[in-house]
């Protein structure tokens, strides 16, 4: 009950005008935002002109750091400098201890033993580890890998650099909903199968793997199981027993902790082997070597402590906002298509195609809200989402998402906010749209048969 009251406390800071900040310039929320003199106020970034800090909802991308984070943080880089390595003085065992005790918060989040953690600079070195770690240990007697066709590029191109030593990989296709279809899995895991990796939630469209079901075929066929947990811990319980995992990656900063650090679980019982991407001093049960960012680390754990002890509390609050910006949405807008499973599916993240409007246009527009259209590692690109062309999508459909991250500090004012200011932009395009406008007048404008010039 009392981290219910200091989330909720928390909550009502980060969203309050207070002091000499009253203006509240550096807060992104809809509360704050009414505070604010726009004329004044106003922002120039890569010309673009907005009118104040926009409302943050890209909670996939990264989260805000928690403040209670934050002061463990600061606690440890004024009082445990020292080296975590360094075994012959009072300040390396400062040190060492902060790292353990970090290390035995984040095993406890996912079930495991502390001798199973290994702290990386994040899921993405910790997916590189994997894939390519696992394969290059047991070359000799397995060629072969099976992923999905929606994993995070880091583990698809992890995957196309071990095709690029010779080693084959099975792409497996998802269902409509974004799932993976259990049967062509198992058809798929032959003899030479060295690794399986799958995603347990999708960054982009929040939809939450079948984890069990997929570690019990593994398990049937003696095939070591990863999965990139980067957006599934601390946000659904997770059990690498239960799950029957060898190797799992996290990041810190998904679940309101620091950049810069993450963690492979990596299965010691029965033992999974893995070659090391780089060499040295052996830290880290000779795996990473390297040596540890403490207060990272020190972040790390304190936020899978918090998250322990708020997943239920954060989930019904988030929960209860999703309904509210999904709603809010379509009581005003027609030709809206959540992407995904909605059954099976990570509350934080609502995935969402506008049709009958330009893609880039209605991002552009929406300016004043932090969103994206999918992936921060693939945002560049003017490609529509893989992910989504995976599931089926059409290519005009895909081009319209926005991805909605929904977090632990988000207000209600926020979302009305956002729905708001979503409705208005989707509407002026519409206006401009004369598809809409053939819709509207009941023509099926999939039937029409388009001449060239």
């Amino acid at each position: 009950m009392a981290s219910k009251v200091i989330s909720a406390t928390i909550r009502r800071t980060l969203t309050k005008p207070h002091g000499t900040f009253s203006r509240c310039r550096y807060l992104s929320t809809a509360a704050a935002a009414t505070e604010v003199n726009y004329e004044d106020e106003s922002i120039m970034m890569k010309g673009v002109r907005i009118s104040g800090r926009p409302l943050y909802l890209d909670m996939q991308a990264t989260t805000p750091i928690d403040p209670r984070v934050f002061d463990a943080m600061n606690a440890s880089q004024i009082h445990e400098y020292g080296n975590p390595h360094s075994r012959t003085h009072l300040y390396g065992w400062e040190a060492e201890n902060a790292v353990e005790n970090a290390r035995n918060q984040v095993a406890k989040l996912i079930e495991a033993s502390p001798k199973e953690i290994v702290f990386v600079s994040g899921a993405t070195e910790a997916n590189n580890m994997a894939v390519k770690g696992v394969m290059h240990f047991y070359k000799d007697t397995k060629k072969h890998v099976i992923t999905t066709q929606t994993e995070h590029k880091c583990v698809l191109d992890s995957c196309r650099h071990l095709q690029q030593e010779g080693f084959e990989v099975t792409y497996l296709p998802v269902k409509t909903d974004g799932l993976v279809d259990l049967e062509m899995l198992r058809e798929a895991i032959r003899p030479d199968t060295g690794l399986v990796s799958i995603m347990a939630v999708n960054n982009e469209i929040g939809v939450v793997q079948p984890m069990e079901e997929i570690g019990m075929i593994c398990k049937e066929h003696n095939v070591p199981f990863h999965t990139d947990a980067a957006q599934a811990i601390g946000k659904i319980p997770v059990d690498v027993k239960k799950w029957n995992v060898a190797l799992m990656s996290m990041s810190a900063h998904k679940i309101y902790g620091p950049k810069g650090v993450g963690a492979l679980y990596v299965r010691r019982r029965p033992r999974i082997r893995l070659e090391p991407l780089m060499n040295g001093g052996g830290q880290e049960r000779g795996l990473r070597s390297g040596t540890g960012a403490t207060q990272q680390i020190v972040g790390f754990g304190a936020a899978c402590e918090l998250a322990m002890k708020e997943m239920k509390y954060d989930e019904k609050w988030i929960k209860g906002l999703q309904e509210r910006l999904l709603n809010g949405v379509r009581e005003k807008l027609d030709g809206v298509v959540v992407n995904g499973s909605m059954d099976s599916r990570y509350v934080g993240n609502l995935n969402l195609s506008f049709a009958y409007v330009e893609g880039e246009s209605l991002l552009m527009g929406l300016k004043e809200v932090a969103v994206s259209s999918g992936s921060a590692c693939t945002s560049a690109s003017l490609e529509p989402s893989y992910v989504l062309r995976a599931l089926g999508v059409d290519e005009d459909m895909a081009h319209t998402s926005i991805r909605f991250g929904i977090g632990r500090f988000t207000t209600k004012e926020e979302i009305d906010k956002a729905v708001e200011l979503t409705v208005k932009q989707v509407e002026k395009l519409r206006e401009m749209s004369p598809l809409y406008e053939m819709v509207k007048e009941g023509i099926d404008i999939k039937n029409i048969q388009w001449s060239q010039h």
